[in-house]
């Protein structure tokens, strides 16, 4: 078997839906025991001068699509340009709906989804 780099793996990556990354995300809580958001916050205070980026990149999470799902799938649409079945997969599963935006922009989304009926977070 061919040795797999780790730039083929960020190859494979930008190939994937949403949805295959969260299946690759559960598969590594499962048979690995081990949960990448856990790692990425644990990460994070570690950078030392990253504070002022931190309030600059904002992730946008969505927790609940709540009782308007069908609204919130046409703005997770609109604002990432997911096709329908990927957007679904989110607003059923919740998860990062956008990473690493200004705060701006974040709370502009944060706003969008929450009018459409959503319960969002800022990370």
């Amino acid at each position: 078997m061919a040795k797999i780099t780790p730039r083929d793996i960020v190859d494979a990556v930008k190939e994937m839906t949403i949805l295959e990354l969260k299946e690759i995300n559960d598969i590594m809580k499962e048979e690995l025991g081990i949960d990448p958001s856990a790692v990425a916050v644990a990460a994070a205070p570690a950078a030392g001068d990253a504070g002022a980026q931190e309030d600059a990149a904002k992730t946008v999470v969505l927790k609940d699509a709540g009782a308007q799902k069908i609204a919130v799938i046409k703005v997770i649409r609109e604002i990432t340009g997911l096709g329908l079945v990927e957007a679904k997969a989110v607003a059923d599963n919740g998860g990062n709906v956008k990473e690493n935006v200004p705060a701006d922009e974040a709370n502009d989304i944060k706003a969008k989804l929450e009018e459409a009926g959503a319960t969002v977070e800022l990370a």
